[in-house]
């Protein structure tokens, strides 16, 4: 399937011209005739979703660069000035704010998807590994975006942020420096992030680029999880457009409604109410945290008492993920044949919505207040930083423990031949008289 034969026939002469140079609207037509296994479901219309919050983000970036100033003294009110005096910059600046998080929720789904369904397991694993880099640069960019409005909770999300760069043995203290463009946050600082923020995106643009390269190179997963032989491609696969761009389309619809309720109803309902006051570096908040899509790793940096340590950890955390491919010993792709892996994953899902609960908490605040008097429960054993470390180790051994031992010793459901089996035989399992081929299980 991942062998797609280009269909398409160049007719002006401009189009002639232009596909002996640069194939740009043969790429495209190709992306449109991809064959793509007709048993996709609504998981997979997050990359169409993931494509249309980009270049919100992007748009609606360029338009508020226009009007922002990255100065301490005036950013703050540059901000309160595009919610006021532009026109639509009320609606510009919150779509963008709320954009990101959108795109969070829409990335998150997307990797879920991917890890159950195994879509990160040959051949495909150079396209787990550049989504992988995405996140990363969407992490970077978020972060760096939260800075601007220079309010208290982005003064001082900088603050200790960029401190944890500090931690680094050796090469810590220059980059920090570096990095701030002086020994403390201010005006520099403002102006890196600034240019950093307006950067990055075009960046993950190409990485998205690479992304759809190398999806149309090795083809699309399905939710069964088999490669389809070519034998069977034309009964088993669809053109992408027009069967999958409608199916996009409608997901699309659906999450612009989701998108639009919290721009017009609540706006600041992700956000940070600290934010809306301005940065003062004498006045440190009672708690300090970030945007909700980072509290997760936030959470697994505070585990770790040791501060170069909970630096390890939180990268660690993400760069787990590049390894993945490597880390699943299973030959099955999909957990719908894998109930074992299946239950590990959802506790997994549990423990990250834990994370980022926890996260958001006061490290030492008690877990079940009015319970510390008993021996269970005294002292630290009842704050949310125990809880919070019991979440990292099951994050981390799931990774590196669960995945490979269960890959080994699990035993599968029968897999169908094909992905048109599960739909013929009403959903039960194919008879295992004959094992699929290593080439159909992956």
């Amino acid at each position: 399937m991942s062998e797609h034969e280009s269909t398409y026939v160049p007719k002006t002469g401009v189009e002639k011209w232009l596909d002996t140079r640069l194939p740009i609207i043969r790429f495209g037509a190709d992306y449109m005739s991809l064959p793509t296994p007709r048993n996709l479901n609504y998981w997979w219309t997050f990359g169409g979703i993931l494509a249309l919050c980009l270049m919100t983000q992007i748009v609606t970036g360029i338009v508020l660069a226009m009007h922002y100033t990255p100065n301490v003294d005036l950013a703050f009110a540059s901000v309160e000035r595009i919610m006021r005096d532009v026109n639509g910059g009320w609606l510009i600046r919150y779509v963008h704010a709320n954009g990101a998080s959108m795109f969070f929720i829409a990335v998150y789904l997307h990797m879920l998807r991917g890890l159950y369904y195994g879509s990160y397991k040959t051949p495909r694993e150079m396209i787990w590994i550049i989504g992988c880099v995405i996140f990363f640069l969407m992490i970077a960019t978020a972060f760096l975006g939260y800075v601007l409005p220079w309010g208290q909770m982005s003064f001082w999300g900088a603050e200790v942020i960029t401190n944890l760069i500090g931690a680094v043995p050796l090469v810590g203290e220059p980059i920090l420096i570096w990095l701030r463009g002086g020994p403390a946050i201010d005006n520099a600082t403002l102006n890196r992030f600034f240019s950093l923020h307006y950067l990055l995106p075009f960046a993950i643009l190409g990485c998205v680029v690479l992304h759809l390269w190398a999806l149309h190179s090795a083809g699309q997963n399905n939710p069964v999880g088999i490669l389809i032989p070519k034998d069977r491609a034309k009964k088993d696969t669809l053109p992408f457009h027009p069967y999958f761009t409608v199916k996009d389309g409608f997901a699309i619809i659906l999450f612009l409604i989701l998108f639009a309720v919290f721009v017009f109803y609540q706006p600041n309902a992700l956000g940070h109410a600290d934010n809306y006051i301005p940065a003062n570096p004498l006045q440190t908040p009672a708690h300090i945290v970030p945007e909700w899509y980072m509290l997760p790793f936030y959470a697994i940096l505070r585990a770790v008492p040791d501060k170069f340590g909970g630096v390890v950890a939180m990268f660690s955390a993400i760069g787990v993920l590049f390894v993945l491919p490597w880390l699943d010993t299973s030959k099955v792709r999909s957990m719908r044949y894998r109930p074992t892996m299946r239950t590990f994953f959802f506790i997994f899902l549990v423990v990250g919505v834990g994370l980022g609960w926890c996260g958001g908490q006061l490290p030492d605040a008690p877990v079940i207040p009015g319970m510390a008097s008993f021996v269970l429960f005294d002292g630290e054993v009842n704050s949310y930083l125990w809880l919070t470390r019991l979440f990292t180790l099951y994050y981390f051994v799931f990774f590196l423990v669960i995945l490979p031992f269960v890959g080994l010793k699990e035993t599968p459901l029968p897999i169908p031949a094909t992905i048109s089996e599960p739909v013929l035989t009403g959903g039960d399992a194919v008879p295992a008289a004959a094992p699929a081929s290593p080439e159909k299980k992956g």
